[in-house]
């Protein structure tokens, strides 16, 4: 048997990871930019994050969910607590897609309406209900396709309450800063719009901060710093640093009926412990303010320094977006002519969207030192570029 070749691979075999580092088998070091496209929260291999794991496994990895697992408690409670939603529920399941599942089915439960309202260039995940709200035909089978989504323009705030005043909308589903779409980012006064739309006409408003969230902003939540407060919003990557896991936080208003929801895996001990240890560093390392004091800093730097010292006002960099560490860098090249070298030449990974854009998705660990190094290793390779 062999792999189902779905994946481009780079050809590198990553064995072992620290911090904000990466090597591969032939014991080469990376810098790592991409953080595994943003999973990675709190660096590779935290020797907390190590003890914490397998003292739990040590007790036991998994069990049934029906019985009480007081982690699942414990976790709810902290990340209540962290995060600013002490008073919302919490449902634990594997991954993002599986939490854009739950919200958009909870949310069709709770007002019996089928249409939902997504941005153009979205992306929520490649299984039935998000596939449908992802803006990308190339991923939407056949069977997936139900005419149930309008696809509008971010920030085009008339557009969303013309479909809104219709009064047939079951959900808006909303990246507040846009990932594979580029780093896109809602304006203040299209989030706070939407939101009052949507409570206005009975829409259930969901943020997905599967990428954008758990401190990659530079606060808890990327929506935090558009001044509104959702309905649903679902999570996963850097939740348990690479153990699979995601959830739902859902507001009080919503009540729980049994059997609408469920899962298997969800929210077992193994996952929990993994989601609690990064809590506890999230904390002791103050990592969502690095987040945002790292992420400013190499935003700065990113405008100002290099684009003067890679004459990139002539034509290689167009603009550069982002919040915290979540950076977008628009090229006038395909970003392959510079991701690539990045990678073999410069040992450098990053992440990239479209065609043009470089993705900055580093763990929230990153240093002033990291950022620099990688502006480094960025100007090696662009200044090799032809304007």
């Amino acid at each position: 048997m062999k792999l189902f070749d779905v994946y481009p691979l780079f050809d590198v075999n990553i064995v072992k990871g620290k911090g904000c580092k990466v090597w591969d088998d032939k014991g080469q070091e990376y810098l790592d930019l991409y953080g595994g496209h943003a999973v990675i929260s709190i660096g590779h291999s935290h020797p907390h994050y190590i003890e914490k794991v397998t003292e739990q496994l040590s007790r036991i990895g998994f069990y049934s969910n029906s019985v009480i697992n007081r982690l699942q408690e414990e976790l709810a409670e902290r990340l209540g607590r962290i995060s600013g939603y002490d008073d919302y529920q919490l449902f634990l399941i594997n991954s993002g897609a599986e939490a854009n599942e739950n919200a958009l089915k909870l949310a069709s439960f709770t007002n019996g309406r089928t249409r939902v309202l997504s941005a153009q260039k979205a992306f929520h995940g490649r299984t039935s209900l998000a596939v449908e709200v992802t803006n990308n035909p190339k991923i939407i089978a056949p069977i997936n396709d139900n005419g149930h989504v309008t696809y509008l323009p971010l920030n085009d705030l008339p557009a969303w309450e013309a479909e809104l005043q219709k009064g047939d909308v079951c959900a808006v589903i909303l990246e507040c800063i846009q990932g594979v779409g580029g780093i896109q980012l809602a304006t203040e006064e299209f989030a706070k719009g939407l939101a009052a739309a949507c409570k206005k006409y009975g829409t259930v408003l969901i943020c997905d901060e599967i990428q954008c969230g758990y401190g990659r902003s530079g606060k808890f939540f990327a929506h935090q710093w558009l001044g509104i407060r959702p309905d649903i919003i679902t999570v996963a990557k850097g939740i348990a640093n690479g153990f699979p896991m995601g959830a739902v936080l859902i507001s009080p208003d919503f009540k729980p009926v049994y059997g609408q929801l469920g899962t298997t895996f969800g929210g077992n001990h193994l996952a929990c412990a993994a989601a609690l240890a990064v809590l506890d560093v999230f904390e002791e390392e103050n990592l969502v303010e690095n987040a945002r004091e790292v992420g400013e800093y190499l935003l700065s730097e990113l405008r100002s320094n290099t684009v003067r010292e890679n004459r990139t006002a002539q034509g290689i960099i167009t603009d550069v977006r982002g919040r915290g560490l979540m950076i977008g860098i628009d090229l006038k090249v395909p970003h392959k002519d510079v991701r690539l070298p990045l990678i073999h030449e410069q040992h450098c990974f990053t992440g990239c969207a479209g065609t043009n854009v470089l993705r900055l998705l580093p763990p929230l660990c990153l240093t002033k030192a990291d950022a620099d190094d990688f502006i480094e290793r960025f100007n090696n390779v662009t200044n090799e570029i032809p304007l």
